[in-house]
Parts: C-alpha cells; structure tokens; sequence
C-alpha cells in the first residue's frame, strides 16, 4: 500500500515504520487487530508479568497542556492471558511484538521463553518504565541490561528488542546502549515516558494516585529525537523512536535522527485510532517520491 515507507528492523520487515507502543490497545487480540487494520506498520503488546496484575488505584491519567501523565503501575492480564489472546495471529501477515517485564533476570527469561510460543515476530524487553518502582531502574545499568538482553538473545531465536530509558544520564544511555547490542539485541527502543508530576493547587495534593507518573505526548519530542540522535551514532543496530509522534513530520524528523520506525501511543489519543494511517499519508506527501529508508539518519 505504502511501498515508499517499507522499512526493516533487522530481520523483521514492516509495510510502514508506525507501530502500535506498548500500553495501549495493546492488551486483547481484538485491539491490535483493529490497530492493525488501521494502518500500523505493527503492533506491540502491552508490557505482561508472569501473573496478572491490577496496578495503582486512581487517578492513573491526567492530561496537561503538553501531554499525558500516567501512572498504572503495570497492570496487565499476565504471560498466559496474554498468550491466549494472541497465538495464532496469523503472524505472516502481521508483526506482532510481545513486550515482557520482570524483576530480575530469570523472570524475564521465562517471560520470553513463553512469549515466544504464541510465535510473535519478536520481544521487547521493557527495563525503563518510570514509575514501576525498583523495575524501572533495570535499564539505567548497563551490567543487568547485558545480562537480561545476553541471556534472552541466547534463549529465544526470535529478534529482541530493548526499551530505554529517557530519564538517566546521556553517558550512560551510550554505555546502556552499548551493553545491550553487545548482548545481542536486535534493536533499540527510545524512549520511555520521562518522570513528571501534576498538582491539584485547589486541594494542594497530588493529581495521579501514585503521586507522580510518566510524561507522554509532545513535551517528550524533542526529548526523544535528540536521544535517537546521540545513540545513533554510538551503535550499528536499527533504533525504534518513540515520544510525541503525531504528525508524518514528526516521525520523519525521528527518522532523520537515525530512528528506522517510531512507536505511536499517546498520539492516539489525540488524532483517534486512524492516526497511522493519517501519519503514512502525511509523510508519503512530505518524502514526494523518496524512500523513508534513504533518510534514516540522514541529519548527521
């Protein structure tokens, strides 16, 4: 449909570089279906445990004037709900992602070992979410992130994919980075929603449940494009931009940074769920005949 916007993450071949972020729509096969059918690229599941979780009590979401702020607190169906949801999803068809989370490096083994049954195009290991308690500092150490991503890689014969954080020092993104393609990861996802906080100046509390949360949506662009920059020129594995896109000339500006495909979230929220296919129509408008993968990287 979109020859012009084909793009490849290591093995895995996408129709476009717009894919459904983990924690949206991302929870029952009837969603990413119809996220599919809507014009992503591919879709990635919500982040799963091995067992059901409920997450923080409310409020989990508020909006600001620049984006989302959240605080679920993970909450998912769990490893074999998720399964359930997803095996045979006909995956010759459609790239299907299986995002996992644990709190150590045998958790996220057997996560992935199970994950990869429902014969999902690959797995992302989220090690960055900002307000998952001691979970969310697994990616701001490079040792841990080699040997969750070592052992994973060494485990599955399915592409990996990591998910890094926003909010840790720019020098130990590099080193962060560095350890999980030296681990054999197939891919970088950056970056996760950055720590924020709302207060209620009425009441003189805090908004979220949870005190404070995770900032999504447009305050995060410039954010995300600067790190997909830096970590670009650090390694030689495809990168997955992710943050504030919501336009075709925001995911070609995260292309330019070094980006191969971008993940869409929040943005839903704000342009409905059609937005995939608005963001591939904006952009094919934009290329005028290009390639997208003749501009990956295309601003250094």
């Amino acid at each position: 449909m979109y020859k012009n916007l084909k793009t490849k993450i290591g093995s895995l071949e996408l129709r476009n570089p717009t894919l459904l972020a983990a924690g949206i729509l991302g929870q029952t096969k009837a969603n990413l279906k119809r996220v599919w059918k809507s014009g992503a690229g591919g879709v990635i599941t919500k982040s799963v445990g091995p067992e059901p979780k409920k997450g923080y009590s409310g409020p989990n979401v508020v909006e600001t004037p620049c984006g989302l702020l959240n605080a679920m607190g993970l909450p998912n169906p769990g490893i074999e709900n998720m399964k359930k949801e997803i095996k045979n999803f006909k995956n010759q068809e459609k790239t299907i992602i299986g995002s996992i989370f644990g709190k150590n490096v045998e958790e996220f083994k057997k996560q992935a070992l199970r994950m990869e049954e429902t014969k999902v195009g690959g797995i992302e290991l989220n090690l960055s979410c900002p307000h998952a308690g001691e979970l969310s500092l697994i990616g701001h150490d490079p040792n841990l992130t080699e040997q969750i991503t070592n052992v994973i890689t060494n485990e599955t014969s399915i592409p990996v994919w990591v998910k890094l954080p926003g909010n840790t020092h720019l020098a130990n993104l590099r080193k962060v980075a560095k350890s999980a393609e030296k681990a054999g990861a197939d891919a970088l996802t950056i970056t996760n929603t950055v720590p924020g906080m709302a207060i209620d100046i009425d009441t003189e509390t805090p908004i979220l449940g949870h005190d404070t949360g995770g900032l999504s949506g447009p305050a995060i662009k410039p954010i995300g494009v600067r790190l997909v920059y830096e970590i670009f020129e650090k390694v030689g594995i495809p990168i997955i931009g992710a943050g504030g896109i919501t336009k075709g000339k925001d995911l070609i500006e995260y292309v330019l940074a070094g980006a191969s495909a971008v993940q869409i979230g929040t943005g839903i929220i704000y342009r409905d769920i059609d937005i995939f296919e608005k963001i591939c129509e904006e952009t094919l408008t934009r290329l005028n005949g290009q390639k997208i993968e003749n501009l990956i990287g295309k601003a250094h």
